[in-house]
């Protein structure tokens, strides 16, 4: 690993140091590596004594490295090598932050057994509830800009050192490159069950986190996402009240009055999400209102189309009660709604 990084960062023009980061192993990683840094000066060995674990490493690193530009990468050649310059060139192009994706387009997992596959599956979508933007927030092979950390609490435990990071930090940028990840080619997979409970803890933590500092990325989601609900509650006075008084003060057929107040919400909607839940992100959306207009009522379609089939399926083929239909299919309307609304409406272009 160490040769494969010198020749891709010189075959690039950069220069790198680069840290191996060893918790007293036994394997011989140590005289191999004081080795190899006693021909190659940019190599540095660091053996920690205390406190081991992945994260631990990775975060103990961060301080001992020299650069303004941090990456994190296995050494069992998981990660690809010659993808370094490409995540160092993100952050040097203004990207916070730099992400080795396994789960976008062009990206996979390569060798894996199934159960380790659905773990995966399911400790990602747990974060992406902290983090929806990005798609592999659980990567380990991720670069930055040292400004991130700043001012952040890092209390990594486990393996998840990015969620960490993403969790915990402030940053505005980032820019994710799908990769293919291979499975180690030697040594053995250290996933226990105390992996995952550490993994739920550092959840939990990071939600704590967002709610006591309240200048996170975490935090800023969580509010759009509160100012989201609050506009779709408007929009629900908004439909009550149009239905209710054209049909019956104006005396319009209640279809049609239904049309014209669902069309008014709809409108109302976007109005109060355009200036006020999305604000932030307005001014780097598409600078055409009426296409975030059109978007906009393109998802909702979409939302009643979602609500309607689950009311309709629960009730006619589950036997749930039709009102409890109604809730699970507005909710999941909602997330529908707010989800795609933020990554395609409101998106960062």
């Amino acid at each position: 690993m160490i040769e494969a990084l010198r020749r891709v960062t010189a075959d690039a023009k950069i220069r790198a140091e680069i840290l191996v980061m060893d918790d007293r192993s036994r394997d011989g990683t140590i005289p191999i590596v004081r080795e190899l840094s006693s021909k190659y000066p940019e190599v540095r060995l660091i053996v920690r004594e205390r406190d081991f674990g992945l994260s631990q490493s990775v975060v103990e690193g961060f301080r001992a490295a020299h650069s303004e530009v941090l990456l994190v990468i296995d050494a069992d050649f998981s990660h690809p090598p010659e993808l370094v310059p490409v995540l160092y060139r993100e952050i040097l192009d203004g990207s916070d932050i730099a992400i080795g994706s396994r789960y976008l387009p062009g990206g996979s997992i390569e060798q894996w057994p199934l159960k380790r596959r659905i773990i995966s599956i399911g400790a990602t979508f747990l974060a992406r509830i902290l983090v929806p933007e990005v798609s592999d927030p659980v990567s380990g092979f991720f670069a930055l800009r040292r400004g991130v950390l700043e001012d952040a609490e890092l209390r990594p435990r486990g393996y998840k050192i990015l969620l960490e990071v993403l969790g915990k930090s402030r940053w505005q940028r980032v820019r994710e490159i799908p990769y293919v990840f291979r499975d180690r080619r030697t040594g053995t997979s250290k996933l226990k069950g105390a992996t995952i409970l550490d993994y739920a803890f550092q959840v939990l933590d990071i939600a704590l986190y967002a709610l006591r500092r309240r200048n996170t990325a975490v935090w800023m989601e969580w509010r759009q996402a509160f100012r989201y609900g609050l506009v779709g509650l408007s929009g629900i006075i908004v439909n009550m009240g149009v239905l209710y008084y054209l049909t019956e003060r104006v005396g319009l057929y209640y279809l049609l009055s239904s049309l014209v107040a669902i069309e008014l919400s709809i409108l109302s909607n976007f109005i109060l999400n355009d200036l006020w839940t999305f604000r932030e992100r307005r001014e780097i959306a598409s600078p055409n209102r009426v296409k975030r207009a059109f978007a906009f009522h393109l998802v909702s379609a979409g939302g009643l189309v979602i609500n309607w089939s689950i009311l309709f399926s629960l009730t006619e083929y589950a036997g749930f009660y039709y009102l409890h239909s109604n809730l699970i299919g507005i909710l999941a309307g909602f997330i529908w709604n707010y989800l795609v609304n933020r990554h395609y409406t409101w998106s960062k272009r």
